[in-house]
């Protein structure tokens, strides 16, 4: 199909999927660079090879797994014209998120209480790789989380039917990425680091 054929909407509708696999293919070449730099680090003299990942963070892999679980059900019930569920699925979604920033941010204390810091005489290359890669992930749940709201708001508003749910459709697509990432990170930083 010729990307100048269709009515507007159907142009505009094509340019937003475009720009979010275009968002989404920028955030791979970030982490994919992050991680190769972990990659080349690791041959450092100074890199520890014994850490143990946080329970938290396995916990957190759980959570955003069941989160992305969620998602799916609010799109298959507002498929079914289902919207009360569809309206409980996304809170849920929501929460989740939340809570798998509280897990993280529980993993950070964990490492903390372990005794590494990200700076200052504590602190080492591994765990200052490890708080940067978490973080950044967590900045792109928060951007996750914000597009659940707009959803939310938009279901409660009405703007989405079994026909039209295209908003619904890119931030599941973003927030499904986002936890395929975070599960790509964690056993990452589990076998590599």
């Amino acid at each position: 199909m010729d990307l100048t054929e269709g009515t507007l909407k159907e142009k505009n509708d094509r340019a937003k999927r475009m720009m979010l696999w275009f968002g989404i293919m920028a955030l791979i070449m970030s982490f994919a660079g992050l991680t190769s730099a972990v990659l080349v680090s690791r041959k450092r003299e100074d890199w520890m090879h014994d850490f143990t990942m946080p329970k938290a963070f396995l916990i957190g892999c759980f959570i955003i797994v069941m989160s992305s679980v969620t998602f799916m059900l609010a799109k298959r019930a507002l498929k079914n014209n289902n919207r009360s569920l569809t309206a409980l699925m996304l809170l849920v979604t929501f929460v989740l998120g939340v809570t798998f920033i509280v897990c993280q941010f529980y993993g950070f204390g964990q490492i903390l209480d372990s005794g590494y810091n990200l700076t200052g005489p504590t602190s080492n290359v591994t765990m200052s790789f490890i708080y940067v890669i978490a973080f950044a992930h967590i900045l792109h749940v928060v951007a996750g989380l914000i597009s659940i709201i707009v959803v939310i708001y938009n279901h409660f508003k009405q703007k989405y039917s079994a026909t039209e749910m295209l908003g619904m459709q890119l931030s599941a697509t973003f927030w499904h990425f986002v936890d395929i990432l975070w599960l790509f990170l964690f056993l990452f930083l589990t076998y590599v680091v």
